[in-house]
């Protein structure tokens, strides 16, 4: 055998190879996130006790509803290569709004729910404004916006909780219609409209190209603060929302709620497959994010895991989503 059909076989070997490796990351990339949420649910159905029965999954689903909630607009953000960090504190301001607008005494309802959507919407344009024209890193500029909403609704309500909401207020997080509960439906049409929005729209197109690459956006004639724009008020406006889903949840608000859900958004937005580096990220993938995240913490208070270390394996699993996109990405 000469040198030439040794090399030639060499190349072939290689192409092979690569061909096969390429193939594998492809797919760990495409169905890796599912196929680990496959080997959570079969660990925890044959470990976790009551885990696979309808209440409890309904339950899972219906907790999962409002991190899902304001993770669909967490989504649009992070595909622009922003982050908002103020979604825990909307979550609190826009909740006691909510509450002191529908009190037990009362049926109000329509109002105290566009108002507290508004409030959210508008942090979101602070944050936004922040962002395009005071040129701050979104990091830095929605963490400032995370300050002031916490400390408005401090400061509205003396640190105190509001308590006792009228009934059709409470109705958004404890009502259903037919056998589905309202937050489960709430986070249904929302992740339905966002995914339509996102995918098959010019908006959403524009939405990717701007993450992709701001400056090329701008050449081919996209508004890019346009989009900035609408991306953090979407946000804004979902994590208002789920915010009144919370409050009308639990019956009362209090100043503090929504502290730590960023982490938790974050995470399920990540482990969905968007990327932390903007242009990439599906709607489809951070609900099946989300609902990971619900499925691992259901399954941990059944197992009479610690508390302690809840949040601790939420990072972790945050950590491996995030080695896995960038191994995809190489």
């Amino acid at each position: 055998m000469n040198t030439d059909t040794i090399s030639t076989l060499v190349r072939k070997a290689d192409l092979a190879e690569g061909s096969i490796a390429t193939k594998v990351k492809r797919f760990i990339g495409d169905y890796g996130i599912i196929l680990f949420f496959v080997i959570i649910l079969a660990v925890l159905a044959f470990t976790a006790p009551n885990f696979l029965t309808l209440t409890n999954l309904v339950n899972v689903i219906r907790q999962s509803s409002i991190i899902g909630i304001i993770a669909l607009g967490m989504t649009f953000i992070m595909i622009t290569a922003g982050i908002d960090l103020s979604v825990g504190s909307v979550v609190g301001l826009a909740g006691i709004i909510f509450a002191l607008l529908a009190p037990a005494s009362g049926n109000a309802f329509w109002i105290p729910l566009l108002v507290g959507v508004g409030v959210g919407l508008l942090v979101g344009f602070l944050s936004a404004a922040l962002v395009v024209w005071g040129r701050i890193l979104p990091f830095l500029a929605t963490l400032a916006t995370m300050a002031i909403a916490r400390t408005a609704a401090l400061v509205i309500t003396d640190g105190q909780v509001v308590s006792n909401l009228s009934g059709p207020a409470e109705w958004l997080g404890s009502g259903f219609i037919g056998p589905v509960p309202v937050p489960v439906l709430l986070f249904l049409v929302a992740a339905i409209i966002c995914e339509f929005v996102l995918s098959r729209t010019k908006f959403g197109s524009h939405v990717y190209a701007v993450g992709g690459n701001e400056e090329s956006a701008k050449k081919v004639g996209i508004s890019v603060s346009r989009v900035l724009f609408t991306v953090y008020l979407i946000g804004g406006g979902l994590a208002a929302l789920g915010g009144l889903v919370l409050t009308a949840r639990l019956n009362g608000a209090a100043p503090v709620a929504g502290t730590g859900y960023e982490l938790q958004v974050i995470a399920a937005v990540v482990i969905g497959g968007t990327s932390l580096f903007g242009g990439v990220g599906t709607i489809r993938g951070t609900v099946l994010g989300v609902l990971l995240l619900g499925v691992v913490m259901n399954g941990m208070n059944l197992l009479g895991v610690s508390s302690y270390f809840q949040q601790g394996v939420q990072g972790v699993i945050l950590v491996l989503a995030v080695l896995l996109n960038r191994w995809k990405s190489d």
